[in-house]
Parts: C-alpha cells; structure tokens; sequence
C-alpha cells in the first residue's frame, strides 16, 4: 500500500473515523481538506441495497445538475446533414457522421459523451466493443438517442449526467468541483440522492441507500448520514 504524503495525513486527520457528517458539514468539510494545487473534480459514491445481477433491480437514469458538473463536457453528434446546423448551433464540439465513424473505428474516443438518432444507431452497433467499455455508447433510456439532437446536446453541455449503479451496487458520479461553493456542491448531490430515492426498484427490499460517501480527487471520503439525507 502506498504511503500517504504529509498533506493526504493531514486532511485524513480532519475527518472523523466512523462518523456520518450532515451534507453541509460533509460538503463543508471537503473543501477544507482538499489540498492540490489543480480544480479537484467531487465525486459522490452512494452504496444501494440491490442486486444488479436482476434485471429488476438495475438502477439506471439520468439527472441534470443544478450548477452543472463544472467540466467542459466534449460532445460529439454524429447525425444526418440535416441535423448538422442544429447541433453545431445547441453547442456540439464534434458534428457529422461518416467521417467520425471511420475516426471511432480507428480507434478515437476523444470525447465524453456522442449523441445520435435512431436512424444512425444500425452504424453505430459494430463499434459497440469501442464505444462500450468507455461508457461512451448512445443510449435512449439516457436520451443520447434521440431526433431532438439540440435539446439532447444543450442538456448535456447544462450539466445533464447519466448514472449507473455497477456490479457492487454503487452508482457513482461527479457532482462538481472544489471550487465550487459549498451550497452548490449540496444541491447538486442532493439532486442525485433524491433521485435515485425515486429510482428504487419495487424488487428491492430492506435498506435502499446504505451508505453515501463524497470526495475530491485526491482527498479521503467523507461518510454521510444515509438518514439526514
């Protein structure tokens, strides 16, 4: 295991072991002790009391953050001409389609998410092994595949995420940066937790949101009160 410089000591001595903070307190906190000298990212991780491996407790959405994720979000439409003018104009870093299926073929992921319509996906599906493993294929439950490409592309340049919970039951997400204030980082990952309270699977039984943790990118995760939540 490696050693934890004198700054990640630090901050670790800051947080109380075995204690579950308030949001604020929690969010308040994170920024105290984070101490890079870049815009650390904050990531919330919220631990579900389900079973992935059944189709019927799959936890799967989308949420728009209040204050976005402070991230220039990097989007490609790959559409038909007709829709090239609307996405460039919605804010689409990268538009077309022949060109950059070729370039994804090739092995190019430079972006974070690809929006699509459903007449485009049959092309899409052979590089499904590429764009898969990198979270990177359109899907129309996360309305990456849709005819209203605009909406789609300004949503996600707004702060619009889509969230997955893995095989462990946790879902994970980026809810912002430290430098953002400390109501903003609340907002925004109390927009998550409450959504993912309305996502509970009728399938799933006894305790729903067991544990919820947040960090920045180099800092140790803060443990939050589930019920204060």
């Amino acid at each position: 295991m490696a050693k934890l410089t004198k700054k990640q000591k630090e901050a670790a001595s800051k947080i109380e072991k075995n204690k579950l903070y308030s949001l604020k307190d929690a969010a308040a906190l994170l920024k105290d002790v984070a101490s890079a000298k870049f815009d650390e990212s904050v990531d919330i991780a919220v631990k579900l009391g389900v079973d992935p491996r059944k189709a019927n407790q799959m936890v799967r959405g989308v949420v728009t953050l209040p204050h976005g994720t402070g991230k220039d979000v990097r989007v490609l439409a790959l559409v038909t001409p007709d829709k090239e003018a609307e996405a460039k104009a919605a804010g689409a870093d990268y538009v077309g389609l022949d060109d950059y299926l070729q370039k994804i073929k090739d092995g190019w992921t430079d972006v974070d998410v690809i929006i699509t319509m459903p007449a485009v996906m049959g092309k899409l599906g052979p590089l499904g092994r590429i764009l898969g493993p990198r979270g990177l294929m359109p899907n129309p439950k996360t309305g990456t595949v849709t005819m209203d490409v605009a909406k789609a592309v300004t949503e996600v340049k707004a702060g619009k995420i889509d969230f997955k919970v893995d095989k462990t039951g946790i879902v994970h997400a980026g809810i912002g940066r430290v430098s953002f204030t400390s109501d903003m980082i609340i907002d925004n990952a109390h927009e998550i937790i409450q959504t993912l309270i309305k996502m509970k699977p009728t399938a799933a039984k006894g305790t729903y949101v067991k544990s919820i943790h947040i960090s920045s990118t180099m800092s140790p995760a803060i443990a939050l009160d589930p019920k204060a939540v």
